[in-house]
């Protein structure tokens, strides 16, 4: 090891016990400081500690995998990330480096397995790292110790951004490990605290079914919590969850070896496409931390390799896992699966257990009890061992925000990336996961090819594993309607859709309201607003992205989007249904894609159809305005309300209804509607302006008057 690696600080050796999480709430002011500066120190300490288990300076700057960056880049990102979160907190005013933390900004998220970041770095040597982790070291103490302070420190204390920093360095700590595991042996090297455990040599038990009785799961954070989170952490859901059975140990290494040995990576019958896929790019035969020698299986840790532990929980990546499972349900005939978030959920309350306390938990988690896995019969919780610790366990639920979620203003992007169906949520924690991580309340999610210290526990259960939609609309378009529809008012402009519904009602007096037609629904926002009023409302648009929100708003009663604010900085948005009262409307409410000018024959018989911003984008409105009525019960009305924006990109020139020279007179779009509905409508109201605004970004605004008229049908 060269003299530059061994110069660092090698900081106060492990604890035996590592400090757990605290209470944010302590009223006295003196006594919170010290719990923070000791949980700031041992955090720190111990996360340059395991860079202890490096063997010499080439080791930080070799990719462990060519997916990350080399380990330099990690030993000096965490402590950047506390410089660049307490400025935007304004906890403090000016940079330690400003080359150091840029250079040191932003990590590498395993996207793709095939999506190789080839970028030339020059990375600073070991020490200039070390002496930058030493004044930020002395900076967060001093804050700590000086800085006015006022408890509870809840997310909208300044002193958030140091607590954030300490749980995200608790974070590296472990995804640090399984980078050092992924090295090459030659840059690894045994460490003092890093040992792992010795009970190798244990028989696998046989595995076996726990019946986990239906009930319901209640989980999410409240904003006054006194214990920190991540912000997928907060918000509320509740779940009813039918009876299932959970294996009553988490799989082995002697139960995945039935899979191995079946030839599971060979035959593609029980592997996701994605499984396939990833087969096809990691030509993998076995999980990848298992090694094939002539003597026998070995298995790679940290910093060496040991003969199989075959009582150890298996290693495995979300794919290997379902495959696992699907070969096991094909085996056994029974539907076997992996559990579901809300299934580890109820596990986790039925086997009675808690946050870990101040002693030792009765489980392989938060460090307490050795750097490696142990037998998966050690640790019994409730009927099963393992619910929590030992390794992370895959579920089938892709990550997905709570109702009530929003997202922290200095660390906006923690996790709404992770909202694209492709991020599955891992639970329980492994043996090093400590903090956060080791809470009932933490939400981790990964790539399913993302290697962790994670396995599984299978289930059986014939119920779907359903998740809630995850999807975040990203698209500007789709973006900016739903900000249109739902989101935010501005320059004092009524929200366009409510005040449409308004006038509709307002105009119908005594009429009927069984059924109301918007067409041209968009996003959806009328639709559900005359729902309050109507037995039922059909929403017609072209556009199936359009119609997507508001199959999405009835579905799961929310939108998530995200608003463009400048250039690559965006704004992250949800609505729901409840927050808006229009929760009550689902039942009444439906959507179809549809063409306004050729509607299928079951769209009649309405008391009312709107037709809002619809005339001008039509490719034939001559062919709608004439057909119209025949969708209009006797008595019942029509509401076109347009800005008349006639563009040849949406109607070709010839088909505009207005807007042109008839005669060498002025010819309008609200002649063309009396001439093509006079024959069948009497102008009843209009016309009027309505107008309505559509944020671009966040200093861009369109601001258009849409002129409504009101028709009778004759």
């Amino acid at each position: 090891m060269s003299s530059t690696a061994t110069s660092r600080s090698l900081a106060a050796q492990p604890s035996e016990r590592f400090m757990r999480t605290p209470n944010l709430a302590e009223p006295d002011t003196q006594r919170l400081r010290a719990t923070l500066r000791q949980y700031f120190l041992e955090t720190f300490d111990r996360y340059e500690s395991i860079f202890q288990c490096l063997a010499s300076d080439e080791a930080y700057y070799v990719k462990p995998i060519a997916l990350r960056h080399p380990l330099i880049f990690y030993f000096g990102h965490t402590a950047t990330f506390f410089v660049n979160k307490l400025l935007l907190t304004r906890l403090i005013d000016q940079r330690l480096d400003q080359h150091l933390e840029s250079v040191f900004a932003v990590g590498v998220d395993e996207m793709s397995w095939d999506d190789l970041d080839d970028a030339h770095y020059e990375w600073p040597s070991v020490a200039e790292v070390q002496a930058y982790r030493d004044r930020v070291r002395a900076l967060v103490c001093d804050l700590i110790d000086h800085a006015p302070l006022t408890s509870p420190i809840d997310w909208q204390n300044p002193w958030w951004a140091i607590i954030m920093g300490v749980e995200h360095e608790r974070i590296h700590i472990e995804t640090s490990s399984v980078l050092i595991r992924q090295h090459a042996l030659k840059y690894v090297r045994p460490a003092a605290g890093w040992e792992p455990r010795g009970d190798t040599q244990a028989a696998a038990p046989d595995n076996a079914l726990v019946r986990v009785p239906a009930g319901a799961v209640q989980v999410g954070k409240a904003y006054n919590d006194p214990q920190y989170g991540w912000d997928n952490e907060y918000g509320s859901h509740t779940a009813q969850v039918e009876s299932f059975q959970a294996s009553r140990y988490l799989v082995s290494n002697q139960e995945f070896l039935a899979f191995v040995e079946a030839g599971g990576y060979r035959n593609h019958r029980d592997w996701t496409e994605e499984g396939q896929q990833w087969l096809a790019y990691s030509h993998a035969e076995h999980p990848t931390f298992w090694i094939k020698k002539t003597q026998g299986w070995y298995l790679r840790l940290m910093t060496g390799e040991i003969p199989m532990p075959w009582a150890w929980p298996v290693e495995v990546n979300y794919l290997e896992a379902k495959a696992f499972c699907n070969w096991k349900a094909a085996e056994t005939g029974q539907p076997v699966r992996l559990p579901t978030e809300d299934e580890w959920y109820r596990l986790y309350d039925t086997a009675g257990l808690k946050d870990p306390g101040d002693e030792p938990c009765n489980a392989n988690l938060h460090l307490d009890h050795g750097a490696s896995s142990c037998p998966v019969n050690l640790y019994q919780q409730g009927d099963c061992f393992d619910v929590v610790g030992n390794v992370w366990q895959w579920t089938e639920t892709p990550t997905y925000p709570f109702n009530g979620f929003d997202v922290h203003p200095i660390y906006d992007d923690f996790t709404t990336p992770t909202f694209d169906g492709r991020h599955n949520l891992m639970k329980g924690g492994s043996w090093i996961s400590c903090g956060n991580e080791a809470v009932r309340a933490s939400r981790y999610a990964f790539r399913r090819h993302f290697f962790q210290h994670a396995g599984l526990r299978y289930v059986v259960s014939h119920a779907p594993a359903e998740a809630p939609a995850a999807y975040y609309e990203t698209d500007k378009l789709m973006s900016e309607y739903a900000e249109f529809h739902y989101g935010d008012t501005y320059f004092g402009v009524d929200n366009f859709s409510q005040a449409l519904a308004r006038h509709a009602l307002a105009a119908l007096g005594d009429r009927p309201r069984r059924r109301a037609l918007d067409l041209g629904c968009a996003s959806g926002r009328a639709t559900f607003e005359l729902a309050k009023a109507f037995e039922h409302v059909t929403g017609v648009d072209f556009s199936a992205r359009f119609i997507n929100q508001g199959v999405q708003l009835i579905q799961t009663g929310q939108l998530r989007y995200t608003l463009t604010d400048e250039g690559d900085l965006v704004s992250y948005k949800a609505r729901s249904l409840r927050d808006l009262g229009l929760k009550d409307t689902i039942a009444r409410v439906e959507f179809y894609q549809g063409d306004a000018c050729n509607l299928k024959p079951q769209f009649t018989g309405y008391d009312l159809v709107l037709a809002a911003n619809l005339i001008d984008r039509l490719y034939d409105p001559a062919r709608f305005l004439d057909d119209i009525h025949t969708r209009v019960v006797q008595g019942g009305l029509l509401i076109i309300a347009s800005p008349y924006t006639w563009l040849e990109e949406h109607t070709p020139r010839q088909a505009w209804v207005g807007g042109f020279k008839k005669d060498a007179e002025n010819y309008t779009t609200l002649d063309g509607l009396k001439d093509h509905l006079g024959p069948h409508f009497r102008l009843l109201s209009g016309p009027t302006d309505v107008p309505f605004v559509i944020r671009e970004t966040r200093r861009k605004f369109q601001h258009t008057l849409s002129e409504m008229t009101i028709w009778e049908r004759l």
